[in-house]
Order: C-alpha cells, then structure tokens, then sequence
C-alpha cells in the first residue's frame, strides 16, 4: 500500500505551521534596507531565500511585514443556507442526490460532499434507514419503520435504535417517528 501524498502525511497528525513571526520579518527587512542583498539576508537568518523575495515584494507593495491571514474560508454554499435549510424543513427525508437535483435546478453550483459538509456544520447528518422487514409490514405499529433505501436526516445525539422520547419537529423520516408517541 501507498502512503497518500497529501498534507496530512506530511504534518503526520500534527497542526499547520504557524508563519514565521513578525519581529524576525522586520528584522529580515531591516537587513535589506541597510543595503544586504536578499540572498545574504536569507542566508544570515538561515531562511530560504524564496520566503525573502516574497517578503521584499510585500514590504515594497504594502509597508507591511506582516503574515497574510490564513483559514477562515467559507463555503460558497453559506450564500444559500435559507434555501438549503428550507428544503429539508419541507421533505426532511431527502437524500444527498435529491438535494444536489433541486440546487441544480436551481442553478446553484455544488457536490454531495460540500451539500454534506454544509448539514455537518449545522450537526444534520444524513443516516441510511432501514428497509422495512415482512413482519414491519404485517404489524401495525411498526408500519412507519423504515423508509426505503433513502439516507434521512438525523441529528447526531440519537439513533434510530435509540427511539427517542420524542421525534424531532425537523425529522420526518417515517423511520424516526415513534408510532403512539404523543
């Protein structure tokens, strides 16, 4: 087997670095302003050069030595969280496809992943249900079981196995409804 190439492999588990710290960028700075050459500056603090270059070019484009903020990114999704919340508030039980369809439809660019990272963020997550067994279908109480091979959305606190006390106003898998709860 492989190792993955990505950044995870490389940082094994561990956090990002932390950029270089402005005091050392100042003084870097300084030493270039007195007249060093960026590579004599770079080799007298043991950087790379590069990182020097880019630091110059910032100095004399902004005046400021400064790291350029990073994370923080938001999904391009957030611009229609009403529409995406309001589709599952109206057919709790749609499933990842179906709400990719309705975005298309709606000519709102987006994949499976992202719509799922989206509900993640707000603790909705998509659980496949049951089919329902012959018995399920025979038996009154428990015709409601199960809703096909669609994934419901559920709140990650409770499982279907748990029944809860109650259902959940935003939950109307047929699976998650407790038949008698009142």
């Amino acid at each position: 087997m492989s190792e993955s190439g990505g950044i995870d492999s490389i940082l094994r588990g561990q956090s990002m670095p932390r950029p270089y710290s402005e005091d050392l960028r100042a003084r870097v700075i300084e030493e270039i302003e007195a007249g060093a050459s960026r590579r004599e500056a770079a080799e007298r603090y043991e950087l790379s050069p590069s990182v020097v270059v880019i630091w110059a070019r910032r100095w004399e484009e902004t005046g400021s030595v400064a790291a350029k903020p990073s994370g923080g990114s938001t999904s391009p999704l957030e611009e229609h969280a009403g529409f995406l919340l309001g589709l599952v508030v109206e057919q709790p039980d749609l499933t990842l496809d179906e709400i990719v369809a309705a975005m298309r439809k709606n000519r709102i660019p987006g994949s499976r992943s992202a719509v799922w990272r989206f509900f993640e963020r707000r603790n909705i997550s998509f659980k496949a249900c049951t089919r329902r067994s012959k018995s399920a279908r025979k038996t009154p109480a428990r015709a409601g079981a199960g809703c096909g091979s669609k994934a419901c959305l559920t709140r990650p606190d409770w499982s279907l196995l748990m029944r809860p006390g109650r259902t959940p106003a935003w939950c109307g898998c047929a699976a998650a409804v407790r038949v008698g709860s009142g």
